[in-house]
């Protein structure tokens, strides 16, 4: 394998013209005839059409098994990078992959020209299904080529200019390597899977909604439509948000990571009602109970809401409603009449005696208009009419204190809940926070809460069902209108008022849910990118009463220098302080971190006297405030155990705060986010929800610091993008057996790590030359032979004793591994080619990265030919060779956290009884809410900016934000306002941000 020949160079273009994203509306409202001779995006509608196409003999499945064996591999992802298209790129697509098809022709084998030759005998409607099923949902089951080849990843090498179209295909940049070989091709032949992947969506390709999912998530998300199409590409391509954030941002029109993940979720939502849809479908068909009407209200349903509106009177064990059961009386037809020929209408004529319900003509009326009633509440016209009234009207949300004995609920519950009592509020107006606490209070049976809808609503909304949707096509008697009017009011008040009540509930728990959970990820954010604070011995406390305060002394390195107990509040202070100073001394340790548990105030008044006093001469000794939220859960948790093994486990909770300074994202990482306490409303929001935002927070910021692979914990590697425990665990082992890695491309050979996975972890991960010229230095003076490497210099390393695994892609024999200076940049190995074509023309070397004279080689060039110029010669885009820049000029050990606010180290202490209405305080974020900000300002207890004094004037325009507002670890200077001392309460007004 590894004496195939170079890839063939492919070009593919795939161009959208603009008018195609002006016709958007056009699109979305094309007839069902047009729909099926376009390409939609929308994998549902291509396999609806697959279907059809694969029923004649002539597409002869059983040919298949032998193409598998014999067709190589066509990579998905070396196609056009993400369309933007909008149904409307079909054609571009198909000319595409014939182009690309006859071009690979060079490299085939002459019996794999053969099979393809066979092949091609099945009609091309056939050809052009499969493209589309693999063009929309298995392009990562068809990789071919390693991650590290320009083609696959075109977004790194093409010009954006409102299209998205890709490069001729570069050779690899190998440092003279061996070409990587090709994947196996039994796997996807001709790039075209035999079958779907377990986790392909099934349900896209069965049901065809009524509704196009790029419009409802434009709608939902305010994103324009063609970057949802592409990040609709991207995710079922398994593109993690780092990297598509980082490395794809041409795509996605330069989203942030948090509009990108509410595209993520909104997205996952849809698909969600879709597969519930369908599931519904299945079942009632299978009742025999499915009508075209009701299969088309299905369709039309957008949201759990209109789903269980719709679905209801269908579901097992129901007894139906009381039209079903009008209608199992033979009423249909009358109701019917009513509307269509009301002057032919006759009653009377319904009427049996014998039977119940029609026995008489009271009997029979009511059950027309039971019928009418719930065609009225099922019609789309009418509920979008009525929707859209009800968004023009005042519409209110009430809360009032619920009628219950005082034995079943505490009073201190009540009195929480005291400005929810008599509350009414314009839903269009209430805040995010209000709903969740009228939502906590009515949970815990405190509150009462109900919708109010206007009379006026009701009375415009009878009128216009009247005037134009229901009314009669010929004159009806006036006690017809007067059973059509009787229907009006019984389908507002008994099916349509509810609905309406549900919709608009739940639509305000949804945003309110996840506001909270987006400011739990932001928080989240800012705190874990808090500054490290290395080069110190620290000193952790843990503080405590009875059971003393746990000291723990860490090294420079982490590394667990002593651990003691000492009791402070005892009576033992002044005995206890010589033991701490001799700690203090013995390991020249002068910072001490303080955890803002129990007893922390007490503690933290204890050193700040011994500090005021010069006690720990000649050490000038400072201290801060750190919070130990989780430290206790990690503590006793595996992790902790395996990680410090023998030690207490409230001595492993000094640890953990010590750490949290030196390096908070290493050490909080270990810690399940949302113990971490920088959040709202957590336990009322949805945890599956908060669990995926708040891990993908952590493996954004993981991602983006980047992690040394040969220094770096298991803990720390799981959170990169693209990697998991496992492969994190794999990872390790290989480490630990083979040597530290030499270059990124080493990762391919670790088991599971395939190209998918390697080509969204690569940029991410760093190997540091210094170590690694370091090691091969030691192992050349030592013996010159280490576990199965032969070290030929201090920049050359040949394996040649791999592990012989079952997948043949993951041995190679005697392939040389040179170290790669790009490796410790986050530059994507996909665009190293371009970097050294970049490099040649400033006239730089691959040894003056993250040097002075790099730098000034790149200013001197950008300022002469300018940078789109540059793109435009290399044939790239400016977002990709602006990565190119950054990573050539940063120092090998950057970290973009040292840019944000470190701790605040104090030496003394300021008491509440201290404070002032009018004084001016600087302070640090604490948390931030949907109501306020919570600022440490050094007195024991936080005070609060309510958010309507946080205005965009007093944010810092200059400096660099983590976030549009405030924080946790922002340093910011307020006024106090209030202070009520019984409640503990402090009111602040912020001045400006530091």
């Amino acid at each position: 394998m590894s004496s195939l020949p170079r890839r063939a160079k492919v070009q593919v273009q795939g161009v959208v013209s603009k008018d195609e994203f002006s016709s958007v509306s056009e699109l979305s409202s094309a007839s069902e005839e047009d729909d099926k001779e376009d390409s939609s995006w929308e994998p549902q509608k291509k396999a609806s059409r697959s279907r059809k196409q694969l029923v004649p003999k002539e597409s002869k499945p059983k040919r298949m098994p032998r193409v598998k064996k014999n067709t190589p591999q066509i990579s998905d992802d070396s196609e056009v990078v993400v369309k933007e298209e909008l149904n409307s790129s079909v054609a571009a697509a198909d000319t595409a992959l014939e182009d690309r098809k006859n071009k690979l022709d060079t490299v085939e084998t002459p019996k794999t020209a053969k099979t393809k030759q066979k092949c091609s005998a099945q009609p091309h409607s056939a050809q052009r299904t499969k493209k589309l099923k693999v063009d929309e949902e298995t392009s990562k089951a068809t990789n071919l080529e390693g991650e590290s080849n320009s083609s696959e990843t075109p977004s790194t090498s093409t010009i954006c200019r409102g299209t998205c179209k890709k490069e001729e295909n570069e050779d690899d940049f190998t440092f003279g390597q061996s070409p990587l070989k090709k994947m196996k091709t039994e796997t996807c032949p001709q790039g075209q899977p035999v079958k779907f992947p377990a986790n392909a969506n099934n349900t896209k390709e069965e049901v065809e909604m009524n509704w196009d999912i790029v419009q409802v998530l434009s709608e939902r998300t305010n994103v324009e439509p063609w970057v949802c199409a592409n990040a609709i590409r991207l995710f079922n391509d398994d593109n993690t948000i780092p990297f598509i954030i980082r490395y794809r941002k041409e795509l996605i029109n330069n989203l942030d990571a948090d509009s990108l993940r509410e595209v993520q979720q909104t997205l996952e939502e849809l698909r969600a009602v879709v597969k519930k849809v369908h599931n519904t479908i299945q079942k009632i068909k299978k009742e025999g109970k499915m009508s075209e009407c009701l299969l088309k209200a299905l369709l039309n349903c957008k949201t759990f809401e209109e789903l269980e509106h719709v679905s209801a009177p269908y579901k097992t064990g129901s007894k139906g409603t009381k039209a079903q059961r009008a209608r199992q009386l033979g009423l249909e037809g009358a109701a019917r009449t009513l509307l269509e020929k009301p002057g032919e209408l006759n009653l009377l004529s319904y009427i049996r005696p014998d039977v119940k319900g029609l026995s008489t003509l009271r009997d029979i009326e009511t059950g027309v208009q039971h019928i009418l009633a719930d065609m009225i509440a099922k019609d789309k016209d009418t509920l979008d009419f009525i929707r859209n009234l009800c968004q023009n009207r005042h519409v209110s949300i009430q809360s009032s204190l619920a009628k219950v004995s005082s034995k079943k609920v505490n009073e201190k519950d009540v009195d929480k809940f005291l400005l929810y009592q008599h509350f009414s509020c314009n839903i269009r107006t209430i805040h995010h926070h209000q709903i969740l606490a009228i939502n906590r209070g009515e949970n815990l049976k405190i509150l009462t809460v109900k919708v109010d809808i206007s009379d006026g609503v009701k009375n415009e909304f009878c009128r216009w069902c009247i005037q134009n949707r229901w009314r009669p096509r010929s004159f009806a008697r006036p006690e017809v209108m007067k059973i059509l009017h009787n229907s009006l009011d019984d389908s507002f008040k008994r099916l349509i008022y509810p609905l309406l009540c549900r919709e608009f509930r739940a639509k305000l728990t949804s945003d309110a849910e996840k506001e909270s959970v987006m400011m739990f990820g932001r928080n989240l954010r800012q705190l874990l990118l808090t500054s490290p604070v290395p080069g110190r011995t620290l000193m952790g406390v843990d503080p405590g009463y009875k059971h003393g305060c746990k000291l723990a002394i860490i090294s420079p390195t982490s590394q667990i220098l002593h651990t003691d107990v000492v009791y402070l509040h005892c009576g033992q202070g002044f005995r206890e302080a010589e033991k701490i100073k001799r700690l203090l001394l013995n390991f020249n340790c002068s910072t001490v971190v303080i955890g803002n548990g129990t007893a922390c105030r007490e503690t933290e008044a204890y050193f700040a006297d011994l500090i005021m006093k010069n006690y720990f001469a000649p050490l000038d000794v400072v201290y801060c405030i750190v919070s130990e939220a989780g430290a206790s859960i990690y503590s006793v948790s595996p992790e902790a155990s395996k990680e410090m093994p023998g030690l207490d486990p409230n001595l492993r909770s000094a640890v953990s705060i010590a750490r949290r300074v030196q390096d908070p994202l290493a050490e909080l990482v270990k810690i399940e986010p949302k113990h971490i306490g920088v959040g709202m409303y957590q336990h009322d929001v949805s945890q599956t929800l908060l669990k995926a935002t708040l891990d993908s927070v952590v493996e954004e910021c993981v991602s983006f610091v980047g992690v040394d692979i040969n220094i770096c914990s298991e803990v720390l590697l799981r959170h990169i993008a693209g990697l998991n425990a496992n492969r994190a665990k794999n990872i390790i082992e290989w480490r630990e057996k083979n040597g530290p890695f030499i270059n990124r491309e080493q990762l391919k050979k670790v088991k599971g790590l395939g190209p998918k996975s390697f080509q969204q972890c690569a940029g991410f991960i760093r190997i540091n030359q210094d170590y690694i010229r370091t090691f091969c230095s030691q192992q050349t003076e030592s013996s010159g032979q280490i576990q199965g490497v032969t070290v030929t210099s201090l920049a050359e390393v040949e394996v040649t004793n791999q592990k012989q695994g079952k997948k043949k892609s993951k041995t190679a024999v005697n392939v040389l591994l040179k170290p790669n200076p790009l490796d410790q940049t986050c530059i994507h190995p996909e665009s190293y080619d371009i970097a050294m074509r970049f490099l040649s023309s400033i006239g730089g070397t691959l040894f003056e990265i993250g040097r002075p004279e790099i730098q000034q080689k790149i200013i001197s060039f950008l300022e002469k030919e300018g940078i789109e110029k540059a793109a435009e010669r290399l044939q790239t885009t400016v977002h990709t060779l602006q990565v190119i820049i950054d990573g050539l000029r940063q120092p090998e050990s950057f970290d973009f956290r040292t840019d944000f606010d470190k701790p605040d180290f104090k030496r003394s202490i300021v008491c509440l009884e201290d404070l002032q209405v009018g004084t001016v305080l600087t302070g640090r974020v604490e948390n931030a809410t949907l109501f306020g900000i919570f600022v440490d300002i050094g007195v024991g207890k936080a005070g609060l900016i309510p958010i309507r004094n946080v205005t965009e004037a007093k944010l810092s325009k200059t400096k660099k934000r983590r976030s549009l507002g405030l924080g946790p670890g922002e340093k910011v200077e307020v006024q106090v306002l209030n202070i009520d001392i019984s409640r503990s309460r402090i009111t602040l007004d912020l001045i400006r941000v530091l």
